[in-house]
């Protein structure tokens, strides 16, 4: 999956929430994708309810990884703002989502959505995050949160789906986005290979 991650206008400071709003839409992104690698290696996730569990927890999961980073990144208070603003925002585009293809309210999903972050983040709290990335222990409970979502047949499976491909690559692209937009100079544009008409 390509995202691009690079600002591309003259180099200056972004404020968090700039930085957040930019990630919120990488970081859906990241989690739909997950959602269709997860179906391709046949794991029955059923369109409706289950969907929308499964990307409410890789969702959530996202956001407890872009926090860590920020860690590194910001001071307290922009950190908590810019925490703060990527939450809002991918709680949103969920939201949207949901009540578009559920016909049920755009508040309560996001309220729904924000719930189970904040209860999510007390349980994330207990695992490090370091330099090189989430602890053992933080991956592995994205699994046991994925547990609750799938079918008998499926969740003795997933923990080990999400530890060894789920999770990483999701980290490793969270890892790589992150540090593009915290960077002040703009990406230089791509030089395209073109053949001429003549």
């Amino acid at each position: 999956m390509r995202i691009k991650s690079h600002w591309f206008k003259s180099g200056h400071k972004r404020t968090p929430q700039e930085i957040a709003g930019a990630l919120a839409f990488v970081i859906w992104r990241i989690g739909d994708n997950a959602l269709k690698n997860t179906r391709k290696a046949n794991f029955e996730i059923e369109i409706g309810a289950q969907y929308f569990s499964f990307l409410t927890e890789f969702l959530i999961f996202l956001v407890q990884v872009a926090d860590r980073i920020a860690y590194r990144q910001l001071p307290a208070e922009d950190r908590s703002a810019f925490t703060s603003f990527l939450a809002n925002r991918v709680a949103e585009t969920l939201a949207e989502n949901q009540s578009r293809l559920t016909g049920n309210g755009f508040e309560i999903h996001k309220q729904h959505f924000i719930d189970k972050l904040n209860q999510r983040s007390g349980e994330y709290a207990e695992f490090g995050y370091g330099s090189d990335g989430p602890e053992f222990a933080f991956t592995r409970y994205l699994g046991f949160c994925m547990r609750e979502v799938l079918g008998e047949n499926d969740s003795n499976w997933i923990i080990d789906q999400m530890m060894s491909i789920g999770a990483p690559e999701a980290v490793s692209m969270m890892e790589k986005t992150m540090r593009d937009l915290f960077e002040t100079e703009p990406g230089q544009p791509r030089i395209r290979n073109t053949v001429s008409g003549d």
